[in-house]
């Protein structure tokens, strides 16, 4: 089984409960998922040679959350090729904006031009269309967490 960083970065809360709630499957898994709020560089390079799960919305300009912000661009900055690491993302954002879902699709290509290795696909949650996130959001981890 896998051990796995979530990574967090929330507006109003939203992307939060869908990281504890897919921390909740991932461990019924039988996988170790540890959950960080206000993620830092120290906290990403543990799992290097792991899983990493970015939870992520999308400020109403298209940029990622002020929690996770910074470690976006230290990994961008600091850390360069990363091809032991396994990740996913789940992007949320509302449709009514012209950069819908941005946060987590630059997340997606950051660590995509760094070497890491995506598995499954890019879980884009659309607010205007699913009020609760959850419920999009489990039945992908649960397909996720079994492709690891």
């Amino acid at each position: 089984m896998a051990e796995i960083g979530i990574f967090v970065g929330t507006l109003y809360g939203n992307a939060l409960l869908v990281a504890e709630e897919a921390a909740a499957i991932l461990t019924a898994q039988g996988h170790q998922a540890t959950v960080y709020e206000d993620p830092r560089l120290a906290d990403w390079q543990r799992y290097l040679d792991k899983v990493a799960l970015v939870v992520t919305s999308t400020t109403g300009q298209g940029d990622l959350p002020p929690g996770i912000a910074p470690l976006f661009g230290e990994i961008r900055e600091r850390l360069g090729f990363q091809p032991d690491l396994r990740y996913g993302v789940i992007a949320l954002g509302d449709s009514t904006y012209a950069n819908f879902c941005n946060g987590g699709l630059r997340f997606d290509a950051l660590l995509q031009e760094q070497g890491a290795r995506r598995v499954g696909e890019v879980l884009l949650i659309d607010a205007s269309e699913h009020p609760e996130p959850e419920s999009e959001s489990s039945p992908w981890v649960e397909r996720w967490g079994r492709l690891l």
